[in-house]
This record gives C-alpha cells, sequence and structure tokens, in this order.
C-alpha cells in the first residue's frame, strides 16, 4: 500500500510538472530583524513589534509577532485590505467602534475586514501577543486614526 501511494503521488508530480515560475521556500531565521518598540502615535503603553516576514511582490502582506504589555493598544484604525490576527499569548481585547470589545486569548484568530474602524491590544490586567498578518493593497496597510483614550478603552 505504502509503494503505491509513493508510486501514485510520483507519476501525479511527473504529470503536473513544475511551474514556470516556481518559488524558492524561503526561512526568516527568528530573531533576523531586530525588535522595534511601536510607534507612540499609533500606539498607546509598551508595545514591541518582532517582523516575522517583509512584504513581496508575489504576497501583498508582512506578518509580525506584536507584544502589548498590560493596558497597552493600538490607536484606532483600519485596513485597506484586511488583516487576521492569531493570538500566542495572554488576553486581549478587539473592538469594532460601535460596538462592545471582545476578549481573545490564545489560539484565537480574528478576521478584520477591509476598511473596519477597530483597535486591538492587552487586557488591563495581562499582557498579550498576536501574530498580524496584515494585507496590502496600493503600497499601504494601515490607516491609523486618532488614539483610544483610556476612556474609550474601559468601556465594556
Amino acid at each position: 500500500m505504502k509503494n503505491t501511494f509513493i508510486a501514485a503521488t510520483m507519476t501525479a508530480a511527473a504529470l503536473v510538472g513544475e511551474p514556470a515560475n516556481a518559488q524558492e521556500i524561503q526561512v526568516f531565521p527568528s530573531g533576523s530583524s531586530p525588535s522595534v518598540i511601536a510607534d507612540p502615535k499609533n500606539f498607546s503603553g509598551q508595545v514591541v513589534v518582532d517582523l516575522l516576514t517583509p512584504p513581496s511582490v508575489e504576497t501583498p502582506a508582512s506578518s509580525g509577532l506584536v507584544t502589548f504589555a498590560p493596558r497597552a493598544r493600538t490607536a484606532w484604525h483600519s485596513h485597506p485590505a484586511g488583516q487576521t490576527l492569531i493570538v500566542t499569548a495572554g488576553k486581549g481585547w478587539v473592538q469594532r467602534e460601535g460596538q462592545a470589545r471582545q476578549e481573545i486569548k490564545p489560539g484565537d484568530a480574528v478576521w478584520i475586514p477591509a476598511g473596519i474602524k477597530h483597535w486591538h491590544g492587552a487586557t488591563d490586567t495581562n499582557g498579550m501577543s498576536h501574530i498580524a498578518i496584515t494585507y496590502i493593497q496600493n503600497g499601504k496597510n494601515a490607516d491609523w486614526m486618532e488614539l483610544v483614550t483610556d476612556q474609550e478603552y474601559a468601556i465594556r
């Protein structure tokens, strides 16, 4: 049975062949880019960003590990082509303008559609880390707006 599966796989591969524009697998070693303290114009509190993958022409997206200290958060913002968040540690909140905030925790995946005004960050008692995969449209990945006030942050 095992040999049949291998033969079928090899035959299928031979029939399909390599795509004309085959790309190489790229490994971006952890820590290959220096950590960056997030810009206080776009974030409140202590936030550290570690780039995981840079944007490219083939894949108009970038990804980063974003680590928020307790009470740290993004400013209000939107994304022209959307964003995916994958929570890796801690406990946080995400909130769409005009709606109640939602708790997010490790293992949760969050899809934020294009053009939706929102913020995300840590809770008031716990830090939070997430991988952010941000899609790029016309060279832009975010439209930054005003900081989330302490009063807005405190509203449940």
